[in-house]
């Protein structure tokens, strides 16, 4: 490791940019069947229209469901959830029902083509609008139709991430976390007073 500008070290290219969410991604497979894999590489990548992107290998299940069938669902598990998200980035679609092993249940989106897991509180349901080849992993960007929301996630109508309890991976040591306390409100701490 090389000292650089400001005594930072050198920690070469990697996917050191934390957090990463945690989110389920789903999708039917093209004969129908409820696929869920845990997912860390995603983010909000566009607000008109609103849009999310995941990235995936091409040898995973759920990349050939989600060409299938040009629709998925980005479910953000809360941290009561840690063991079966965990377990859904474990074992594959190909030989496995996740939603069994993992005790979840699988429901029809409203919008779009694509299961979600009821047991979370958080659902973004996506069309499929554009597919990047990056290398080893593929930029689904789905245009985010709906969100679902349960009640008691939200604040005067608002989505709580309070109540959310939302999990963060690290990717350097490949470990869960949880979400801190409230540092401040956007736009406005920053402000001179």
């Amino acid at each position: 490791m090389s000292e650089n500008t400001g005594g930072k070290r050198s920690l070469g290219a990697k996917t050191l940019a934390v957090p990463t969410p945690v989110w389920l991604v789903a999708a039917y497979d093209s004969g129908g069947k409820p696929n869920v894999m845990t997912i860390a590489w995603g983010g909000i990548c566009c607000s008109d229209p609103p849009c999310v992107a995941v990235s995936l290998r091409k040898a995973t299940y759920t990349y050939g469901c989600i060409t299938a069938r040009r629709a998925f669902t980005v479910n953000v598990p809360g941290e009561e959830l840690l063991k079966q998200t965990d377990l859904c980035g474990i074992i594959t679609g190909k030989t496995s029902d996740k939603f069994k092993e993992a005790g979840f249940t699988a429901v029809k989106a409203e919008k779009v083509d694509a299961p979600a897991v009821q047991e979370c509180k958080l659902i973004l349901e996506c069309r499929l609008a554009h597919t990047f080849e990056l290398g080893l992993h593929t930029q689904f960007v789905g245009e985010i139709v709906d969100v679902k929301a349960a009640p008691e996630i939200l604040t005067d109508g608002s989505l709580d991430m309070g109540k959310v309890k939302p999990m963060l991976f690290d990717p350097g040591t490949c470990s869960y976390f949880g979400t801190g306390e409230l540092l401040g409100k956007a736009f406005s701490v920053g402000k001179k007073s």
